[in-house]
């Protein structure tokens, strides 16, 4: 993707450059149809403004652009959310917070308006391990920086800021097998790839003790709608326990998953945990006020959040000072297993 000038635009559609920097900045100065050729032509050819020539004239924004799935659907947004205004008040920048829905195409449309709006960094928590690489490498590399957080990308360089995902799903899969529930129904994501740390510690945990992967135990839900995500978590365990291969216990990949998990348990009349245990990641607050209190594995989210923005902030003041050689860092934050009734048994 070349990264096309105003002196270009001025080239090829032989207007000067005052011309063209008027009309891409919505000058009264010039006619509309002049600035109709001109703005069409340059988003046609992937214009975006030099955003360091920017600020040597105007002055950084002090604005960063979060982009997350969606406003506060889960307790764990809503605490990653909190580290990051936290953050921001510390170090006098202001936050515009945009929706992915947890949509490729949406995650794009944030990343352009946020560039439009002129921020001085992004932080982003992807839609899946992979999505956008080539766009966000770019945008990395020639408009701002980039932080990612809670989903990492290994594509992209830059600083990550994460949890130990890997462990976290080991240790709570390794603690259904000591409780012998081994029909382990694991539900995840659709976007999110074999190479996903939640699935990798949840298959060592199996292989370690030679149990067997049965496919039909992962189930892998769309995300980006309610209904469709509880008619599959439904129907999945519906068709295992009609093929007599049903599960006796949940472990859930997400904080959305885990808590849609226990309330429909509740609706089919399934009993938690005599015959289903379940277990997940999840940071509500009320865990142990569910019923029954719900076993879950707890990630740092505010810290996550704090940590997001204080390293991009350094990464702006670092280009901000002419410096290209930077070290990216990967942090993983420990997690914390909590157990509860919801995977307590008699007599285990």
């Amino acid at each position: 993707m070349s990264n096309i000038t105003i002196k270009d635009i001025a080239k090829a559609l032989n207007f000067s450059v005052s011309t063209i920097s008027k009309a891409l900045n919505n000058s009264y100065e010039i006619s509309p149809v002049t600035k109709k050729i001109i703005t069409e032509y340059a988003k046609a050819n992937n214009y975006t403004p030099n955003r360091f020539a920017k600020s040597l004239k105007v002055g950084q924004s002090t604005s960063i652009g979060v982009i997350i799935s969606s406003f506060f659907s889960t307790t764990f947004l809503a605490q990653i959310i909190d580290g990051i205004y936290k953050a921001s008040y510390e170090v006098g920048y202001d936050i515009i917070i945009m929706q992915s829905f947890e949509n490729v195409e949406k995650e794009r449309a944030c990343l352009d308006t946020l560039l439009a709006k002129g921020v001085d960094g992004i932080l982003l928590a992807p839609v899946s391990e992979t999505s956008n690489s080539e766009y966000l490498n770019y945008i990395n590399d020639n408009l701002c920086p980039i932080v990612l957080f809670d989903r990492i990308n290994p594509t992209i360089n830059t600083t990550k800021i994460g949890v130990n995902e890997y462990n976290g799903a080991l240790e709570a899969t390794q603690h259904l097998i000591n409780i012998n529930r081994k029909r382990i129904l694991f539900i995840t994501g659709d976007k999110f790839g074999e190479n996903n740390q939640r699935i990798l510690g949840f298959k060592k945990a199996l292989k370690d003790l030679d149990i067997p992967l049965n496919s039909r135990y992962m189930v892998y839900c769309n995300l980006e709608n309610i209904e469709e995500l509880d008619a599959k978590i439904r129907n999945s365990i519906l068709d295992l326990r009609e093929m007599n291969i049903g599960p006796n216990a949940i472990f859930g990949a997400t904080d959305l998953i885990t808590m849609r998990t226990l309330g429909i348990l509740a609706e089919m009349h399934i009993k938690v945990p005599e015959e289903m245990a379940v277990i997940g990641f999840a940071n509500t607050d009320i865990a142990f006020s569910m019923n029954p209190p719900l076993s879950a594995i707890r990630q740092p989210a505010r810290d996550m959040g704090y940590l997001s923005l204080k390293k991009l902030i350094e990464l702006i003041n670092l280009e901000a000072e002419g410096k290209k050689q930077v070290k990216f860092e990967t942090i993983l934050l420990d997690t914390v297993l909590n157990i509860r009734k919801s995977t307590a048994l008699p007599g285990v």
